[in-house]
């Protein structure tokens, strides 16, 4: 990505104040639109706002690895296929809900669903540990919005509402599954006439996800960010999504590696075995190498990288992707 296109996403992502906070700073271009979830302020928000920080990790200005804290106006960046098929997907990178990992987990993804021919949205959510009301609900409040924003602009965007996917990637995972197992919850009171349509994804990827926040395998930081130290095991078991699963829970699939040394693959493990439990629609691709946070990064020697294509296929059986 280069020339104006960058240069859009950056604006994009520009640090927010709290006196600025009620609109976007910049407005995006090469094709880049960029929607925000709530109208005015984002709800329970605190007294001061969290400012938009940008961590460059990469050396190699050819190949950004931003992080994203102070998440003030949480939004939907749109990125369109060439050749709208119809699908859409709305990813949620990961970062263990202290920051999001913008590049690995979204811009990337976003580049092969476009090659695909899906549009890709990626979810710009609140951090919940940066002083927001109700905050083990807040991530999965932008979630569900961003769902119902994609809905009631399907047309817009040549989606068809019945095909819309949600992907996410580690603490992203557990927000796709949280996701897909909590649509129905309200979270939020309604703002307009997009909150009278359904959140329900119509599939869920979930890639070296956090899963469980009450068994002894889950992710230490991914918990206390999103649930605060210390929550009790009440809190714990409401947020972990391999309790959650109803006989509404939408397909879903999973991919992890044996080796994940972060996150264990114990999380996908459980969450499959909850959905045959429910017979429910799943599909778990386990490999023994690749690690944690590998995206679409990791080399084509190694079987780990087949997960796009593995999806792909997935959400193409499911009537989600065009066979």
């Amino acid at each position: 990505m280069t020339g104006p296109s960058r240069r859009a996403v950056i604006a994009g992502l520009a640090a927010v104040t709290a006196a600025s906070a009620s609109r976007i700073e910049a407005q995006p271009t090469g094709g880049a639109d960029l929607i925000p979830l709530w109208p005015g302020v984002a709800p329970g928000a605190p007294a001061v706002l969290p400012v938009r920080k940008i961590e460059q990790r990469s050396t190699d200005p050819s190949f950004p690895d931003r992080w994203v804290t102070g998440i003030a106006q949480p939004a939907l960046v749109v990125r369109r296929a060439p050749r709208p098929n119809g699908a859409a997907v709305m990813l949620c990178p990961g970062g263990g809900y202290g920051f999001l990992s913008y590049d690995n987990e979204g811009e990337e993804q976003a580049r092969w669903l476009n090659a695909r021919g899906v549009t890709a949205f990626i979810l710009l959510y609140r951090l919940p540990g940066e002083g927001w009301a109700n905050r083990a609900t807040v991530p999965l409040a932008d979630a569900q919005r961003g769902i119902r924003l994609i809905r009631s602009r399907a047309a817009e965007f040549g989606i068809d509402p019945k095909r819309i996917a949600t992907l996410g990637f580690s603490a992203g995972g557990h927000l796709a599954g949280s996701l897909a197992t909590r649509h129905a919850e309200t979270v939020y009171t309604p703002v307009d006439a997009a909150d009278r349509l359904s959140a329900r994804p119509d599939l869920a990827g979930m890639i070296y996800p956090v899963v469980s926040m009450a068994a002894p395998f889950t992710h230490g930081d991914s918990r206390d960010n999103l649930l605060g130290k210390g929550a009790d095991e009440a809190a714990r078991r409401a947020a972990s999504v391999e309790m959650r699963v109803t006989a509404d829970t939408p397909p879903i699939f999973l991919t992890h590696a044996s080796d994940d040394g972060l996150v264990p693959i114990r999380n996908s493990l459980s969450l499959y075995s909850a959905m045959v439990d429910a017979k429910r629609p799943a599909e778990l691709h386990a490999f023994d190498e690749g690690g944690h946070g590998f995206g679409v990064r990791i080399g084509k020697d190694r079987p780990a990288s087949a997960w796009p294509t593995l999806f792909a296929a997935y959400a193409t059986r499911r009537g989600v992707f065009p066979a």
